[in-house]
């Protein structure tokens, strides 16, 4: 079955809306300046017109991605990641926010998809559609309008609300302040429940993939949960800014918003279309499929596919993320922090200050009986991957490498190679493209099919705009704020479960530890954890903790096979400086906007000059 997959012209969607390619039609007019009454009167264009919107959704498979803003990941490249992580952002200079992997993000580009959804609702009554497709169509543009404004929301806090199309010459009209975070946050859910309610709960043959009421009510979900939390409650961060309502509530019912949530939450669950992905009785294998393809979970992803161009998919994530050591690019490796945030198997903490006997517990196997998630997730030193190519030699079994030295020693244990230790073939010092190698010791798995030959292959991935197990620890989460502890284990326990995880007893703060814990780790780097330190305002404990990697030293008798060597040495090292300031909260408003527009209050924290 092929999924609905949005490209980004509107020419484009004109072809694929076609039964057949007519090529008179390039008689008529060009398609590139087809005329908006057209639009309006030929359903096939009308269609693609709302396909084109699906474009400013953006997806997360950049080569530059938001984990590494993070506490996840460390961006190996730099550009601008180093002013988001070191909190040197400005209205004048945004760092990453502004590359292409995430253009879709900016001010100017949420707006522009803004007006063009309004465009859209401005014209449907009157256009040449049939009324279920119409309805459908509208349905679709309200849940794409209240997305953009999600967006908005979730950087900047309360932002204009435009919802009528300003015309040229209308310069006035234009200026309008930022409305309150209250009242964005309400005409989102609005806008939500509209969608909800013309929107179908599935689809088939291409059209799978489209917003249906489930991805609304998802989405839903998820802007009411953000809403009920700490940064839009507590200003205080904010040093005394003058216009508290446009970064939080004022007096709210918190306890009726977490409810809100809870509801919404439990909305998706009761539609009964959904649930978790547990058809492979191996956890590892079975999360891995998850991601890979769309599933009994997927809500709502935009498939990745190789048939289009390069340069519309810039998405190719195997070829971002790869190990050096494969002819990939390394990209966003994970830092030692998540690394060690993967529990043990039995549900433990992994501490590397753990000792028995006086010996550190995981001193030699530091990779050993962790939460199967760690291995569908995390390239770790001597992880199997697969083959590699033809003009890499040094690796037999076709297994990670990321040891920086390996000696090769006799049966006492004398180094035979002590002045020429040999490096992995996946790191800084290979011989293999060195540049690309991880600064960390990790690559990451997830998303990342073995099967593919990532050097040369897009490889076709669902990227997952919301997935069952959010929702299950959205409601999760706001059941513990409403101190209903039952309904929380219930379904917390569901997504451990899923993963081959022990159940979880505790109540109180110590259920809330281990849901953020547990939301880290099945969430990792589907861009939650960027915004979740944030709203739960532990980003000053979370980011502020320079990046970390591992210096691994191993030692291999020469008469063992070559993968049987153990850790001389492990070294934590730092692999970048970081630091939090409070404005970071959320973005400033780029400088041209607020000269363009005097009525916009800028961000607090950020300079006004």
């Amino acid at each position: 079955m092929k999924q609905f997959i949005y490209t980004s012209t509107l020419v484009c969607f004109v072809f694929l809306a076609m039964t057949a390619c007519d090529t008179s039609i390039l008689d008529k007019q060009p398609l590139d300046t087809v005329s908006e009454e057209n639009v309006w009167q030929d359903p096939a264009l009308t269609e693609a017109y709302v396909n084109e919107l699906y474009v400013g959704m953006g997806r997360g498979f950049g080569e530059t991605m938001m984990s590494s803003h993070a506490d996840e990941s460390h961006f190996i490249h730099g550009r601008g990641t180093i002013d988001v992580v070191q909190s040197n952002i400005s209205p004048s200079n945004m760092g990453t926010y502004t590359d292409d992997e995430l253009s879709h993000t900016t001010w100017g580009a949420i707006y522009e998809n803004v007006r063009s959804a309004n465009i859209f609702l401005n014209n449907i009554e009157d256009a040449a559609v049939e009324e279920s497709l119409k309805e459908r169509l509208t349905g679709e543009v309200y849940f794409l309008r209240a997305y953009f404004y999600y967006m908005a929301f979730r950087q900047w806090g309360g932002v204009p609300l435009v919802d009528q199309v300003y015309e040229l010459g209308q310069t006035e009209e234009m200026l309008i302040p930022r409305n309150t975070l209250e009242e964005t946050v309400n005409f989102i859910v609005s806008d939500l429940d509209e969608a909800a309610s013309r929107l179908p709960l599935e689809y088939s043959g291409e059209d799978v993939g489209r917003a249906t009421r489930g991805a609304a009510l998802a989405l839903k979900s998820r802007v009411l949960l953000y809403a009920a939390s700490d940064l839009y409650h507590d200003p205080s961060w904010a040093g005394g800014y003058s216009n508290p309502e446009y970064i939080s509530y004022s007096g709210a019912n918190r306890t009726q918003m977490w409810r809100d949530a809870k509801n919404a939450a439990k909305a998706v669950m009761d539609l009964g279309v959904y649930q978790l992905y547990d058809q492979n009785p191996d956890p590892v294998a079975n999360y891995t499929e998850m991601y890979l393809n769309n599933s009994s979970e997927t809500i709502m992803s935009l498939n990745v596919n190789s048939e289009f161009p390069y340069e519309y998919n810039e998405a190719d994530h195997g070829l971002y993320n790869g190990p050096n050591g494969y002819h990939t690019w390394g990209g966003n490796v994970p830092i030692q922090k998540l690394v060690d945030d993967f529990d043990m198997e039995d549900g433990s903490e992994f501490d590397w200050q753990e000792f028995e006997n006086g010996d550190p517990v995981y001193g030699d196997s530091p990779y050993e009986n962790r939460d199967p998630r760690f291995y569908a997730n995390i390239m770790y030193d001597g992880a199997d991957w697969q083959q590699r190519p033809p003009d890499v030699t040094g690796d037999p079994e076709g297994r990670i490498q990321t040891f920086l030295e390996y000696y090769n020693v006799d049966d006492n244990g004398n180094r035979l190679n002590p002045d020429n230790p040999i490096p992995g073939l996946d790191t800084r010092s290979s011989p293999i493209e060195d540049w690309n190698g991880t600064t960390t010791g990790y690559y990451v798995r997830k998303f990342m099919d073995p099967a593919v030959d990532h050097q040369n292959e897009i490889q076709e991935v669902p990227w997952p705009y919301f997935r069952y197990a959010e929702i299950l620890l959205n409601y999760a989460e706001a059941s513990i704020e409403l101190g209903e502890y039952v309904d929380a284990r219930r379904e917390l326990n569901k997504v451990r479960s899923r993963a081959g995880m022990p159940d979880i007893t505790e109540s109180g703060q110590a259920l809330m530890e281990q849901y953020r814990d547990e939301r880290r780790i099945e969430l990792m780097y589907e861009e939650h954890r960027f915004f979740d330190v944030r709203r739960w305002m532990i980003a000053p404990d979370e980011l502020d903790d320079n990046a970390l990697g591992i210096y691994l030293t191993a030692e291999h008798n020469e008469n063992d096979p070559y993968y049987e060597y153990t850790y001389s040495d492990i070294e934590l090292i730092e692999v970048q400086q970081r630091a939090w300031e409070n404005k970071m909260y959320l973005y400033p408003i780029p400088r041209e906007e607020v000269n363009r527009n005097d009525q916009l209050v800028q961000n607090p924290l950020y300079s006004t000059n």
